[in-house]
């Protein structure tokens, strides 16, 4: 059964309930026969300012037969020197375009990213998704310095799939063993101070679901260096983990924390190894007075965690303090319910695990796989639209598209042509200005006019994807459709690889 709880073992999960268990659950069944399962991988890195590797199939799982749904990767440290910063302020920095250029062919589009200064998180999706990923906003939260700088801090992308609010949260908090107080001021304030635009989960907590990762920072305390290393040779990691800081934070009752979930931590500790290899620290560090041979001791740095809306407790299992308050917000609340029990989300961890093979940086990534069972709020776009008769860059030619569902269009609206394979919206090869360029309408179907001009004379497989400005983000997606080459351009010579060679010809000459 779905649950917040957790397992590293997918088997436990294909259990079937008995002829009791089934009648007793006739009615949630009912409700809930629309449920579908979702696959979410999550990932979680300090890259310690190093380049991307050259493959990222084990990090991403690229081989394995089930393919997710969503990826949400998110990194901490990437280099962020002023120079490269810049230059990433412009053009997309080496971990994302790699990201993209890996997951672009099978069919995933980054939907979503956010940056402050070394801390990055990308969201992507597979196509058939985008249209249903909506409510999409990203922000951050530096803490470094007093708040005014960034190499400490949060960032987030929340969005609503298929209609359900989900928000990620990575974050990087204070280092150094004596600072696990201030790492839970620092979550504490970052989950405060983020909030967005929208009525609709206008804070991190008002969620259904609520992602919390990154480079937590917290240590192991008392143990001594050998200890820790002889229970990660004997894989005894469970001796480790009441002496946890994270751990031993949520049983000091710190309830922000203990709203939060998180799998058991049967791997390895991810912190601090020697780059370019799987020894823990081993150098020797420079002091005020030469080198000192003291060495950090490993740790769980880098978590995953979650919260899945609960509801309220009744008001005789509250304190006193907080009945008021809760009972002002009985409206949203009870709101809440309601939509919680008629469009049930359920949660599964089906593997928590660290990736030794990657040896870039000083940490260890962190892979977190979960799926995701919901009912759907709505299962169609908000726009369907598709290319009327042959396309080429040797006619003009028109987009038919029609609104499914009343949505708030705009003059800034506009439809994209996009390869097959693109990475992001903004990797569309032209677009058209809907309101601008329509050229008939009923209360069904709407025409648009494409100039020839716009469409590339190297042709192939391709999509029209209908952005909403209001909503920013996709709201309808065509079937994939054949561009012809332009015969114009083939028998002038002018298709781009040709132009490309004449000129190099010339430059040569």
């Amino acid at each position: 059964m779905f649950s917040s709880s957790y397992t590293n073992n997918e088997s436990k999960y294909d259990q079937r309930p008995s002829g009791v268990e089934m009648m007793e659950e006739t009615e949630e069944q009912k409700r809930n026969y629309e449920a579908e399962s979702f696959r979410l991988h999550m990932v979680t890195w300090n890259v310690a300012s190093a380049d991307p590797p050259d493959d990222v199939t084990l990090l991403l799982h690229l081989n394995s037969p089930k393919s997710p749904d969503l990826y949400v990767i998110g990194l901490q440290e990437v280099y962020s020197r002023p120079l490269r910063f810049m230059l990433d302020s412009v053009f997309d920095d080496p971990w994302s375009k790699m990201l993209m250029d890996t997951l672009a062919p099978r069919k995933y589009v980054k939907v979503s990213s956010i940056r402050m200064q070394g801390l990055l998180l990308l969201f992507f999706s597979k196509l058939k998704h985008v249209p249903f990923i909506r409510d999409i906003q990203a922000t951050y939260t530096r803490t470094g310095i007093f708040g005014y700088w960034g190499n400490k801090g949060g960032v987030s992308v929340r969005l609503s799939f298929y209609g359900h609010m989900l928000c990620f949260l990575n974050c990087h908090l204070a280092a150094h063993m004596n600072y696990a107080s201030e790492r839970v001021d620092e979550f504490e304030y970052i989950m405060d101070a983020q909030t967005f635009d929208r009525q609709k989960a206008p804070s991190i907590v008002d969620h259904r679901l609520v992602f919390w990762f990154g480079d937590l920072n917290f240590r192991i305390e008392d143990h001594g260096m050998h200890f820790v290393r002889s229970c990660i040779s004997d894989q005894t990691y469970d001796l480790l983990w009441s002496k946890d800081q994270l751990t031993m934070m949520k049983k000091k009752k710190e309830r922000i924390l203990q709203e939060f979930d998180e799998g058991p931590l049967d791997f390895p500790p991810t912190y601090k190894f020697d780059r370019n290899s799987d020894i823990y620290d081993s150098r020797l560090y420079r002091t005020w007075f030469g080198f000192t041979g003291k060495k950090r001791k490993p740790a769980w740095t880098d978590r995953i965690l979650w919260r899945l809306r609960h509801k309220a407790p009744p008001p005789d299992e509250q304190s006193e303090n907080t009945v008021d308050q809760e009972a002002r917000k009985v409206e949203e609340e009870d709101g809440d319910e309601d939509e919680d029990e008629e469009y049930p989300l359920r949660i599964r961890q089906d593997l928590y695990t660290s990736n030794m093979e990657y040896s870039i940086s000083d940490h260890k990534p962190v892979i977190g796989v979960f799926t995701l069972e919901l009912r759907k709020m709505f299962d169609a776009p908000l726009v369907r639209l598709q290319p009327e008769g042959d396309w080429s860059a040797d006619i003009d030619a028109m987009v038919l598209y029609s609104p499914l569902q009343p949505f708030s269009s705009s003059a800034w609206d506009w439809i994209g042509l996009y390869k097959v394979g693109f990475t992001s919206v903004s990797d569309y090869l032209t677009y058209m200005w809907v309101k601008d360029d329509e050229v008939a309408f009923n209360e069904e179907i709407i025409q648009v006019y494409v100039s020839k001009k716009e469409i590339p004379v190297r042709g192939g497989e391709c999509v029209l994807c209908y952005y909403s400005d209001t909503l920013q983000c996709i709201v309808g997606i065509s079937d994939a459709f054949k561009v012809q080459d332009s015969k114009v351009a083939s028998e002038e010579g002018l298709f781009p690889e040709k132009i490309d060679a004449l000129d190099k010809t010339v430059s040569r000459n």
